[in-house]
């Protein structure tokens, strides 16, 4: 399914209004931006409301869907790993000064400042053309990617402040963060709103809905569960409550091909709930950040992406996470997600070094004993190829890929993990219609344990490896810590046993090899530190957290 080009048009029309407003700011306590579309002339019609709000499905998400999307949420959980990329994020000593670390808080926090302003302006300037229904729906947009922008602060931070209007930010010198507790509080407040006023059937491809809302808010209430340092049953059955609703009354359904996932022909496909929009931007002057620039990052070189970049060579999976597929071979989920020596992409051109188009057979750079091999399983997911590839629509470091907020396969796992332990005959269903889809065989019985490794495979390289942890933390943080501290993330050689064609491969760690291999995790370190800048800004950062007062929250 193609994208909505009217959707598109948009996006790209409010992006050049925003120019460089979005993301211009050195640090969220300095100078948020206060409007998105500063002209109060302008929220006047439908059209215009819809304008306003179509950034917040690309540009204010773009620097950390940049590499913290993946620095943070897989490398931090362990599905990515390098001896070279983002070190302090593979191997746990993310500290103030990291540049994933600043670059996130910033992002959410603009997405938080964007936010407020569609929210704040639509209540101020609506005119009497607009119709409530858009109106209710542009606040909903609003409040939707606020919440979210919020679930990523207090999972990777814990305490952070509440900012609900940016004018009052400007002149208040003494931001204090909130309480863990008051951020979830928050949190369920914006995506119950979203629920409330969203649409069953999106106004335009791509847009947000009642079920994108319903799905997220089940994924909220089962992380929830388990803030307190024990699982909410209550949170259990709002999650499982919410999961049901959009399994049943959504319309979504799985994509029938894993694989196809990934392909963006098939942006805005039946298995998406919710999924940020980028735009294809052929180097317009303006509209810097509308782009998935993911590519540039992951690819292994630049004779799959056409251009100069493709810098992923010493980027590829953990060992531990391939020791967690069932089959290497026939879980369509690995291919899909991670290139082993001899893998077979038709969609996907390659132009070797010297030489001529042809079909992508992923290389083997190293031989040894007469055994081809390489030492990374390079990343495939959302590695699109070339332009010839994707209908012309890639440029340098951009793609026009959608990054997925939620999918439905994520609700079944969801529905799945919050009923197991007072259903575990339909956890057992939901766990086994995703395997299903993966081609590997049906679980007899599911435990936790098994929800878990099936969640990691799934959305290995979907930046949410990491959010499984921290989930996991509130309630069992030494359970966290062991898993993470046992996570096998050095070197091995991945041998394939014929190229072409190979039909079996073997990993293997040579005894010559000396590359760390663990690092421990711990109460000091899961946690990210807020970034230095940010507490010399505002050293009231420092201090302990309080409640969030909610008779002023907007």
């Amino acid at each position: 399914m193609t994208t909505n080009t009217k959707f598109h048009k948009l996006v790209l029309g409010a992006t050049l209004l925003l120019g460089g407003m979005v993301g211009c700011s050195e640090d969220f306590l300095d100078r948020p931006p206060l409007d998105a579309i500063v002209d109060a002339n302008f929220y006047k019609t439908d059209d215009q409301i819809l304008a306003a709000s179509a950034p917040l499905y690309n540009i204010v998400w773009f620097a950390y869907n940049d590499k913290a999307s993946h620095g943070i949420g897989d490398a931090r959980g362990g599905t990515l790993t390098s001896g070279s990329y983002q070190l302090e994020n593979v191997r746990f000593n993310t500290t103030g000064e990291t540049p994933e670390n600043g670059t996130s808080w910033r992002a959410f926090y603009n997405v938080v400042a964007q936010s407020n302003s569609l929210i704040n302006n639509i209540d101020a300037f609506a005119g009497e053309d607009v119709t409530e229904r858009i109106k209710n729906h542009g606040i909903a947009e609003g409040r939707f990617m606020r919440g979210l922008a919020y679930s990523y602060l207090v999972q990777n931070w814990g305490p952070v402040p509440i900012i609900t209007n940016n004018t009052a930010l400007l002149q208040d010198t003494t931001i204090a963060r909130n309480t863990e507790e008051s951020v979830w509080q928050f949190i369920i407040k914006d995506f119950r709103y979203a629920v409330d006023n969203l649409p069953e059937t999106a106004v335009l491809n791509g847009r947000l809905t009642k079920w994108s809302a319903e799905g997220m808010l089940a994924k909220m209430y089962l992380t929830k569960a388990g803030v307190g340092g024990s699982r909410n049953q209550s949170d259990l059955d709002s999650a499982a409550y919410f999961a049901k609703r959009v399994i049943d009354n959504s319309g979504a359904s799985l994509v029938e091909n894993y694989e196809d996932l990934f392909k963006t022909a098939n942006n805005n496909n039946i298995e998406t709930l919710a999924a940020l929009q980028w735009t294809y931007n052929a180097g317009q002057a303006g509209a810097w950040g509308a782009q998935n620039s993911v590519q540039a990052f992951l690819a292994f070189g630049s004779e799959i992406t056409g251009f100069g970049d493709g810098w992923g060579g010493d980027i590829g999976a953990s060992k531990w996470v391939l020791d967690l597929y069932d089959d290497l071979v026939f879980d369509e989920r690995r291919k899909a997600t991670y290139m082993f020596p001899g893998d077979h992409y038709p969609y996907i051109t390659q132009v070797p070094p010297g030489g001529s188009a042809q079909e992508l057979r992923v290389p083997a750079r190293s031989i040894e004993g007469g055994r081809e091999y390489n030492t990374r399983a390079w990343v495939k997911k959302y590695v699109v190829g070339r332009p010839e590839d994707n209908a012309g629509k890639v440029v340098q470091q951009g793609t026009e890929i959608n990054t997925y907020i939620l999918r439905l396969a994520d609700v079944y796992l969801t529905y799945a993990e919050a009923v197991l332990s007072k259903n575990p005959a339909e956890a057992l269903k939901y766990v086994n219609m995703v395997r299903a889809r993966a081609g590997v065989n049906a679980l007899t019985s599911v435990t936790w344990q098994d929800v878990f490794e099936e969640r990691i495979k799934e959305f290995a390289m979907e930046g949410q490896a990491w959010y499984e942890f921290t989930k996991l933390h509130y309630y069992d943080p030494a359970k966290a810590y062991d898993i993470l501290s046992s996570q096998d993330r050095g070197t091995f050689r991945i041998y394939a046993d014929k190229i072409p064609d190979p039909t079996l491969w073997e990993i293997e760690i040579p005894d010559s090899d000396t590359s760390p291999r663990y690092f421990d995790v711990n109460a000091s370190n899961f946690l990210i530190p807020i970034p230095s800048a940010e507490l010399s800004r505002a050293p009231n950062l420092r201090k302990p957290a309080v409640p969030y007062d909610f008779s002023v929250e907007n």
